[in-house]
């Protein structure tokens, strides 16, 4: 029986690949870890290029949004009760932004050994289509893991502005708008995207990628995750440590070595899908 979906709900996300709106907490929440972010940008320069990788070891506010329990409820309703948390990523964008994000699939450059990746992402603000809110094109995950090339685009809000390599229908696409404090849940070979923030809103979300306690690391280089519900019957992951405050002394040599060990596998995983595009 589902924790915090409908039957409806989690039919929904087996056939089209997602759920949205969920609301996990109250826009007072949302405001409060908002309030908490916007301290730490006051307090770190260039905070989000110190804390690129999993920024949830660095920020005890990320490290608890990642813990929610009506969160986690939602993502062990579709990928069971054994669930870590293998990544975080921080999509901000201004008024009039000409940020965005092409069409692709997650799991492209993540080398994980299958698709039983859920992200949860958690509206801030308020995410709709005219502030660039995220849009999704049904039913994708069932096509595979689809080709993708490296366009380094301007404005392209991903690493290497990843987009997929066919055709896309737009006219399929279903925007996924939220008010802060709700949150939307995709699965990782879903097609989706974001356009340009057009509006005067600014629009802020978080992406936590959980995964099943069973998935693991397919590259050969070590890999990390965080236990946040249930058991890790399987130790494909090493074990991540919890902060205890922001930036805390004691995680920071392994957030060291885990973010060179990150960047080089990055590196194989995008060398490896070029070289199976070729």
């Amino acid at each position: 029986m589902a924790r915090i979906l409908s039957d409806a709900q989690v039919e929904h996300y087996q056939t089209e690949g997602y759920v949205c709106p969920i609301r996990a907490f109250s826009a007072a929440e949302a405001a409060d870890f908002k309030h908490r972010m916007e301290a730490l940008e006051q307090e770190h320069e260039n905070l989000w290029a110190r804390a690129k990788i999993k920024p949830y070891l660095m920020m005890r506010w990320l490290d608890e949004l990642m813990r929610h329990p009506k969160i986690l409820d939602a993502v062990e309703d579709v990928i069971g009760p054994d669930i870590m948390v293998w990544a975080i990523g921080h999509f901000d964008k201004k008024p009039h932004d000409p940020g965005f994000v092409s069409w692709h699939q997650d799991a492209t450059y993540w080398g994980l050994s299958e698709p039983t990746v859920v992200t949860a992402w958690v509206a801030l603000t308020p995410s709709r289509r005219e502030n660039g809110c995220m849009r999704v094109i049904p039913g994708t995950h069932h096509v595979g893991q689809m080709p993708h090339k490296d366009t380094m685009a301007a404005n392209n809000m991903l690493s290497r502005g990843q987009d997929v390599a066919v055709e896309v229908d737009q006219t399929k696409a279903v925007d996924l708008e939220l008010e802060p404090g709700e949150i939307s849940l995709h699965h990782t070979m879903l097609i989706h995207g974001s356009e340009a923030n057009r509006s005067d809103t600014r629009r802020l979300g978080i992406a936590i990628r959980y995964v099943a306690a069973h998935v693991r690391q397919t590259t050969g280089f070590k890999d990390s995750a965080t236990l946040v519900r249930g058991n890790d019957r399987y130790g494909h992951f090493i074990a991540e440590p919890r902060p205890a405050r922001d930036f805390d002394p004691e995680v920071i040599p392994f957030y060291a070595e885990l973010a060179d060990a990150f960047r080089a596998r990055k590196d194989a995983i995008a060398a490896r899908a070029k070289a199976l595009d070729a």
